[in-house]
């Protein structure tokens, strides 16, 4: 009687070995010819593609760990990547977000406002090549400050937002969109005044229920380059006028705004505004220069929002100097404390920087006066 025949077996390796083999050929090497054997491995074995998706999904989770935040991610990978890997990182977010934990409203926007085009349809080795060169970037990403507080229920998120609120992103949208220049100072004018108006409705319903819990966040708003530096000075000036405080972090082009939740709007939607009025100035001023026979350039766009920033900054601290009445100066006071506080917890070391390039004069007088003309309306008296 002849022995049992053993069942047929195959040497080729599990997906779970054959991920791991590509990823320490791509992830942990910079050599593009480990990148390609990486994407090899990968192109010539669909069966590791369920695999390769559940790492993604565990580098994304890893991310947001290390305290970054969806728009953080996609911001960095569309400057240092291209678009597919932008839509691929959508993808992948979209698909961790079942398995992740509740995060509130600002996290929820960011979801939204995710790319909803699918990544561009090509060989299995070029897109094993774009994923692994996304995941080679996520698994490099540092630790951030955590935005989100563990320890307190995010209670303000869950509320709706304003129909105020709504009715300013509207205005924002169509002073953007016009091609009046008239009619956008009048529609952003509307807009701001609302805005000071949103923002003290908070104030004294905050002042006016002192039971209610009630803690300074923080938010990352974008400073895209070009001319990044001055941008970030406009930012800071915003903040600060807003009773919130701005920490520029170059490295990864965003700042992170501490203050309360009304605030934090207010200085978004304020410093979106300031910005296009900002650069509408700017196209209208080099197109005079060039008429004149002068070429634009680059020192006189970077001198340019430099002033703009600096003068906007000094009307708006002049503007805040005025608008607070003396019962509400605990309150307020009291709310300083705490957004100094939150922001000495996130970062215990700063440095200043000196702004640089600012040498045309031409452009620093054309920007301070863009900046005097831009709208800002002060805020209504605290009473």
């Amino acid at each position: 009687m002849s022995p049992p025949s053993t069942p047929p077996t195959s040497d080729a390796p599990s997906p779970r070995t054959t991920v791991d083999r590509a990823f320490e050929s791509a992830l942990y090497d910079t050599e593009h010819t480990t990148l390609d054997a990486g994407a090899s491995l990968l192109a010539a074995t669909p069966e590791a593609d369920a695999e390769l998706a559940r790492r993604g999904a565990e580098f994304v989770a890893a991310a947001w760990r290390r305290g970054w935040q969806p728009a953080d991610v996609v911001r960095l990978v569309r400057r240092d990547l291209d678009d597919v890997h932008v839509r691929l990182l959508a993808a992948e977010i979209r698909a961790q977000a079942p398995d992740d934990r509740p995060r509130g409203s600002r996290w929820q926007a960011q979801l939204d406002e995710l790319p909803t085009e699918d990544p561009p349809r090509t060989d299995r080795f070029s897109q094993a090549t774009a994923v692994l060169e996304l995941y080679r970037l996520l698994l490099r990403l540092p630790t951030l400050e955590p935005l989100d507080q563990a320890a307190e229920p995010a209670t303000r998120d869950a509320r709706p937002e304003s129909r105020m609120l709504t009715r300013i992103r509207a205005l924002l949208a169509k002073a953007e969109a016009t091609g009046f220049p008239q009619e956008a100072e009048a529609l952003s004018a509307k807009a701001q005044e609302l805005m000071a108006r949103y923002s003290i409705d908070e104030a004294l319903l905050a002042s006016r229920t002192p039971a209610a819990k009630d803690a300074p966040g923080a938010c990352r708003i974008g400073v895209e380059p070009p001319y990044e530096q001055a941008k970030a000075v406009l930012l800071d000036a915003v903040a600060s006028a807003n009773r919130c405080r701005a920490v520029w972090n170059e490295a990864f082009g965003f700042s992170t705004v501490v203050g309360f939740e009304a605030d934090l709007e207010v200085v978004e939607l304020l410093y979106t505004s300031l910005l296009v009025q900002a650069q509408t100035a700017m196209t209208k001023a080099e197109a005079a220069q060039r008429a004149g026979g002068r070429k634009r350039t680059k020192t006189f766009r970077q001198s340019f929002l430099a002033a703009y920033a600096h003068r906007i900054g000094t009307r708006l601290a002049a503007a805040a100097q005025t608008q607070v009445t003396d019962d509400l100066l605990p309150v307020l006071a009291s709310r300083e404390v705490a957004v100094t506080a939150r922001l000495d917890r996130m970062f215990p070391q700063t440095t200043t920087t000196r702004l640089r390039g600012v040498s045309d004069e031409a452009g620093w007088v054309q920007g301070a006066e863009a900046a005097d003309r831009a709208q800002v309306a002060p805020r209504r008296p605290l009473r």
